[in-house]
């Protein structure tokens, strides 16, 4: 990492938008036995404390960016601005807050977003193309591990995320809950289920070189937003137009690789289902999930069930079921329902709930 904006005394004051320090990571890895150059661009917000243990990582979801808190470069609030900043529920008075590209970041386009993946410049000077490596959440989480040491931090206060992010997420808790104390992974499941592995993947690898990246993400929006999303957001707005600012910045490529990525999604690849158990309630690990009834890439139903698995065997874990006109994206777009119990996961504090373990969810007029 570029280690200028690190240390206190020499840091760039924080905009006053909210837009965040910009940081890179750099790192020649191996990826599925081949050697890559990696660069991958992020922004932290807030301050790191002397005691270098407030930090809190974000991770972003399929199609986001870095820019999870502040504004977007045309002034439009960031994804999860709503719920990161002075005095919200991840409170950056309190919290240093960093979120970092993925691999094969969506955005590859947009000039402010460094990523590698398939659309990068081998080193022989030619686009990687199908030549790059088929990554996972695992080298994901190595890169992030980078991160961390990278701002002599020695573990996370909380590693959070929406979607892919909620993946991300739930994977620093599979893999080394020692460092991720507190994880609330939000509108996703404990694997990629029938939905992912037998619609979308297949559909997106059909529609893809016909349709193109219009297509691709014609069809994301879709399992995205729903039926009843879109009919709320795009009755008075044009869909045409919302579509056209993202084809200018996204990378077929990167949706297609990130598709196969999530796609092998399974925290049992990690370890035993009972094995995490208890190794989470060793270490403490507080988990906090949160679903939206009628998503259509991720059935409530699939956290429903493991969640009574976690609570049967004493995990702390909260499961919170929602309702939302925008079906999945309501991890983005509805952020009120779920702020208190983000604040009351960064603050160690009882949740707002019936009980620990009532796993029939609640409702937004709760």
């Amino acid at each position: 990492m570029r280690q200028e904006d690190l240390s206190a005394g020499t840091r760039p004051p924080e905009r006053p938008d909210g837009v965040g320090r910009a940081i890179t990571l750099e790192r020649e890895v191996t990826l599925q036995g081949v050697r890559v150059p990696v660069r991958l661009g992020g922004l932290t917000w807030g301050e790191l404390n002397a005691a270098r243990d407030n930090a809190v990582l974000v991770c972003h979801y399929y199609t986001g960016t870095m820019r999870a808190a502040g504004r977007n470069p045309d002034g439009t609030p960031a994804w999860w601005a709503p719920l990161i900043g002075p005095g919200r529920a991840v409170d950056t008075e309190k919290f240093f807050v960093v979120c970092l590209n993925s691999l094969a970041n969506v955005q590859a386009r947009d000039p402010g977003v460094v990523t590698t993946g398939p659309a990068s410049l081998h080193p022989d000077g030619h686009p990687w193309g199908a030549r790059f490596p088929a990554w996972d959440l695992g080298d994901l989480h190595a890169l992030q591990l980078e991160l961390m040491h990278d701002l002599g931090v020695e573990r996370w206060h909380a590693v959070i995320g929406p979607s892919m992010g909620g993946m991300q997420a739930l994977h620093w808790a599979a893999r080394t809950p020692e460092l991720a104390p507190r994880v609330a992974a939000v509108a996703v499941s404990p694997r990629a289920g029938p939905v992912l592995k037998d619609l979308f993947g297949p559909m997106l690898r059909d529609i893809a070189p016909a349709g193109g990246l219009e297509g691709a993400l014609r069809l994301i929006s879709y399992f995205g937003f729903g039926a009843d999303g879109i009919q709320a957001l795009f009755t008075d707005a044009n869909f045409s137009t919302y579509l056209r600012t993202r084809l200018g910045q996204s990378s077929l490529e990167h949706i297609l690789d990130l598709g196969r990525m999530v796609q092998g999604h399974d925290l049992d690849l990690v370890a035993p289902p009972a094995e995490l158990f208890v190794r989470w309630v060793s270490e403490g690990t507080r988990l906090l999930t949160v679903n939206f009834r009628g998503d259509q890439f991720f059935p409530a139903a699939e956290m429903r069930t493991f969640a009574r698995a976690t609570a049967q065997a004493g995990v702390h874990h909260t499961h919170v079921e929602l309702d939302s006109v925008h079906g999945h994206m309501g991890c983005l777009l509805d952020t009120r329902l779920f702020a208190p119990q983000v604040q009351a996961l960064l603050h160690d504090q009882p949740l707002q709930l019936p009980t620990q373990t009532d796993l029939r969810g609640v409702s937004p007029h709760a």
